[in-house]
Parts: structure tokens; sequence; C-alpha cells
């Protein structure tokens, strides 16, 4: 009974701590995806491939989507004409480069300020890598689903792409974190817009809002249910497991770091919250695989895996998949070696 009691105590502890943060996520990456047109960073983005794969890292400072919409919105921008290099940056940092994220980890861990700064630097220096070694591949269309491949060809310069209308103007593809619904009780999908006209500009502002306060809705329901299983997944590890063999397991700098990897991949915790998961470890494991947790995870978990299989083709994704483990790993392991 007292374990339970301590499970439940250290449950609903976590669930209040994380979930103003969810609320915040969602609230922002709900309107600036149907007020902001990216079409104009597209426009501004450097040729060279480095540059490119850094900026696209950097764009979600001004779309703080989680690893729930970050696929349906690098997706728009290669239809758009993003070049690679910049949407696979953007694909795999924006959930964690961005400002909510970045107050979030430094709520949870204000007394180890280091793990704020390493998170962002370790993730922007990762992904940059990984879309500088993606923008070889110049015709992007290759590398996707068939359904999303046709709906680009390609452009003047580069990898450059641009948006090629479907006759019935109703994408079928995945879209934002979920969904917002349309008038007739069907799905509004929001790259219906990323054609002719932006969704910044497609609509008035009344029917704007009801679409973004729809969305917000939506996607508290889904990501509320998974913060709440993850948080409870987090408590029961915490509280049911032996100590000695968690000790065992985290303090290890080889075992700890694939520990946590492998656990931010199950758990599928959204990056908006997943620093008090994190906390929940603090004690028990090191530094760097603290770091592992919160850089691999909102690159790479079950359910973004599956968002990620209705864009890309399953060697892409592979390929993403190993480059972000292999450089998390490493990166991680020195972290835990040199600096613990």
């Amino acid at each position: 009974m007292n374990q339970l009691n301590n499970t439940l105590t250290l449950f609903f502890s976590l669930l209040v701590e994380a979930f103003p943060f969810l609320i915040l996520g969602v609230l922002f990456s709900s309107a600036l995806l149907l007020f902001v047109d990216e079409r104009r960073l597209i426009a501004a983005v450097p040729r060279n491939p480095l540059l490119a794969a850094l900026m696209g890292s950097l764009i979600g400072c001004l779309f703080p989507v989680c690893e729930c919409g970050n696929v349906p919105v690098a997706r728009r921008l290669i239809v758009q004409g993003a070049p690679s290099a910049m949407a696979i940056g953007f694909l795999l940092a924006a959930p964690t480069v961005n400002p909510i994220v970045f107050w979030a980890t430094w709520t949870a861990f204000r007394d180890q300020p280091e793990i704020v700064f390493l998170r962002v630097g370790l993730t922007l220096l990762i992904t940059t890598i990984i879309g500088w070694v993606f923008s070889t591949q110049k015709d992007i269309r290759p590398l996707l689903q068939p359904a999303v491949a046709r709906a680009v060809r390609p452009g003047e310069k580069g990898d450059r792409v641009s948006f090629q209308n479907s006759g019935a103007g109703k994408p079928t593809l995945l879209q934002s974190g979920t969904f917002i619904l349309g008038e007739v009780g069907q799905p509004l999908r929001l790259d219906a817009f990323s054609g002719t006209a932006s969704m910044s500009s497609a609509r008035p502002l009344p029917e704007k809002l009801r679409l973004m306060l729809d969305n917000v809705v939506q996607e508290l329901r889904e990501l509320g249910g998974v913060l709440v299983i993850g948080t409870a997944i987090a408590a029961i590890v915490q509280t049911t497991f032996p100590r000695e063999m968690i000790l065992s397991l985290g303090q290890s700098p080889v075992t700890s770091v694939v520990a946590m990897m492998i656990l931010a991949c199950v758990v599928s915790i959204c990056s908006t919250v997943d620093a008090f998961f994190a906390l929940s470890f603090a004690s028990s494991f090191t530094s760097g695989a603290l770091l592992a947790f919160l850089v691999f995870g909102p690159m790479f978990d079950l359910k973004n895996i599956a968002l990620l299989a209705s864009v890309f083709r399953p060697k892409p994704i592979i390929y993403l998949f190993a480059l972000a483990a292999l450089l998390t790993f490493l990166f991680t392991l020195l972290i835990n070696i040199y600096f613990s």
C-alpha cells in the first residue's frame, strides 16, 4: 500500500509540473501553423548545404512544434521548395530547439543548467551534421513515399521543389500534429493551402481562430494521453524496480546511455514535457544518459517513426535513425567519460 501511495504521489507531482508546458506548446504550435507563412523562410535559405542544415535546425525557434507536428511541417517545407538539408535539419531539431522546450528543460533542471545548454547544443550539432549528409541527395523524391513524391517536382536550382496541386484539392497526407476538423466533419489538411496560398492568408481571422481552437482541443486530447502514459511509466519504474538494479545500470557510462536511448524511443513522451520525465532519473543515471534521453527521444520514438513512415520510404528512415543514434551515443558517451 505504501508503494502504491509513493507511485501515485510521484505520478501526480510529475503530471502537475509538466501539463502547463504541454498546453503552452500546443497553443504556440497551432497558432504558428495557422498564421505564419513558412515560404518566406524558404526564400532566405542559404545555398551552402551546411548553413542550410543549420538554419533548418534553428527554425524550430519560430515553429515550436513537438515531435507530433514536426514531420508534417517538414513535409510541407519540402513540397514548397526547401532544400533537403533544411528540411531534415528542421525535422530532427524542431522538437528540441525551440523556446518552449528550452523553458521547460530549464524549469526541470534549474539546478543543472549545463543539461539545458548541452541539450540544445548537442541537438544542433547532430541535426546539422545529418542535414548536411542528406544534402548530397539533390533530388529528394526517391526518398519519399510515392504519394508524397507525386506532390513535388524538381525546381530550377539544386534540390528546390515546388508544390503540384492535386485536382481534388484534398491532400490525403498526414497533417499537423493531429488534424483540425473541417466544416463537413472531415479532416481539414493544413497543407491543402501550401500550393497557391498559405494558411496564414487563405481564411478570414474568425475562421482561423475557430480552426486553431479545434486543433488545440484535438492535440490536447491525444498528447495529453501520451503524457499521462509516459508519466505513469516513469512513476512505476522509479517506485517498482529495485533501486540497486537501476543504480547499477544507470552509473555505467555505456549502459546508462543505451538504456536511456531505448527508454526514450519506447516511452515516446512529448518533447515539451520530457525533461520532467528525465528529471525523475537524475539521481540514478549519469548526465550523459540524461542527455541521451533528451536529445535522441525527440528525434526518434515509436510514434514519431510511424509519422515518418507516412512521408519517407523505409531505407531513409533507417539511415536517419542510425545516424541520429550513433551520433547521440558518441557525444553523450564522451560527456560521460570526460565530464562526469
